[in-house]
């Protein structure tokens, strides 16, 4: 059991989280100060926009270089997540005195939550707890959930949820998955289980498809979100993806092929969704550089416009997204073409002039009319 500040006694302990859950994906890995004022349609239209994008990398990866390598770069995607997060998650939800194979199924239920997952847990013993992903599943939105293989979904649960035994010191916890929304069956539904002998490497992970859970699902404490705040927390948890999946393709794919898959599955999202994105935004008394530049605020640091110039030009000092010093360059490439997609669909087009990622002082954007390139 892993050991901490308990927030809970008594016998409800086993029921309840700690009051900090609120804090829980309020930031993503950054030194990035937020930006003095709250923009909640901003955030709102980042949420929307790296859901999305997240969605589309994983068909794109999918179509374009096969199942194998896709399924490589969400394991690797989930377990760089975990090692950022899990530790600290489960000490902002006061989980750290429970159970293991208890701590990491509430983790998952709460954790989600935040981000607008809806996860259910279903207790069994305090060697043995449940866990349910419901349809509509986030990650797969909307019909997208045809097209996106099981091995995905199993390299999710190896790449996670197979390595909180590893975390914990405890090589007795694995996780046994029972059912895949992947292939149709009702809901990701699956337990942990701590075993009475250590797990070989391979079991950490096991598939037993027709096992079902003892009874229904507990009640756990979430926090009720003002549309503000809720908007903050939604950016955040979609905005993390994004964080976690661009270094990955990077590092699995070579940039060669994370360039081809990501640039134009950005395009294609920018595009796609550009009413969904700035229809909030003021479109019809703004300017796109404008909206741009509040977009790029809404990570964090707020952007700036100068307007002195034949152009407009759009700074961004401070890159909340990833640390500039370390990202391959074309982490940067796959990221700027949803702006590009955004911006075609204006006839506008982005000319780049500094790069922090490359050493220069900020990000520097030139938005030029699309008959001016």
């Amino acid at each position: 059991m892993l050991r901490g500040s308990v927030v809970a006694v008594g016998p409800a302990s086993r029921f309840a989280v700690g009051s900090s859950v609120r804090t829980m994906v309020e930031t993503v890995k950054s030194a990035a100060p937020e930006p003095p004022h709250d923009d909640q349609a901003a955030w709102s239209s980042l949420a929307e926009l790296y859901h999305r994008y997240l969605t589309g990398l994983l068909l794109g990866m999918v179509t374009r270089l096969g199942t194998e390598r896709a399924a490589e770069v969400v394991f690797r995607t989930f377990r760089n997540q975990h090692l950022e997060a899990f530790h600290p998650g489960l000490e902002k939800l006061g989980l750290t005195d429970e159970p293991d194979a208890v701590a990491c199924a509430k983790y998952h239920v709460l954790s989600n939550a935040l981000g607008g997952v809806r996860v259910e847990w279903i207790p069994e013993t305090d060697r043995k707890s449940w866990v349910r992903y419901l349809p509509p599943r986030w990650i797969f939105d909307g019909v997208a959930v045809c097209g996106i293989p099981t091995e995905l979904s199993r390299a999710m649960l190896r790449g996670w949820h197979g390595h909180n035994g590893v975390s914990l010191g405890n090589d007795r916890l694995g996780f046994v998955a029972t059912s895949q929304t992947t292939d149709g069956q009702v809901g990701l539904v699956g337990y942990y289980v701590e075993e009475d002998h250590p797990l070989d490497p391979a079991d950490r992970v096991r598939f037993r498809p027709g096992e079902r859970p003892p009874g229904p699902a507990a009640e756990l404490p979430t926090p009720t979100w003002d549309p503000v705040r809720l908007a903050k927390v939604e950016r955040n948890y979609a905005m993390n993806y994004i964080h976690t999946i661009l270094p990955a393709m990077a590092s699995v794919l070579g940039p060669g092929d994370t360039r081809s898959v990501g640039t134009v599955v950005g395009h294609q999202i920018g595009m796609q969704f550009h009413p969904t994105v700035m229809g909030d935004l003021d479109p019809t008394t703004t300017s796109f550089a404008e909206r741009f530049t509040r977009l790029l605020s809404g990570h964090g640091p707020s952007a700036e416009l100068d307007r002195t110039g034949e152009f407009p030009i759009v700074r961004l000092d401070t890159w909340r997204l990833v640390d500039p010093a370390t990202a391959h360059p074309v982490v940067f490439d796959a990221w700027h073409a949803l702006w590009q997609g955004l911006a075609a669909m204006e006839d506008r087009h982005l000319v780049v002039q500094r790069r922090l990622d490359t050493g220069d002082g900020c990000f520097e954007w030139e938005v030029r009319p699309g008959s001016v390139l």
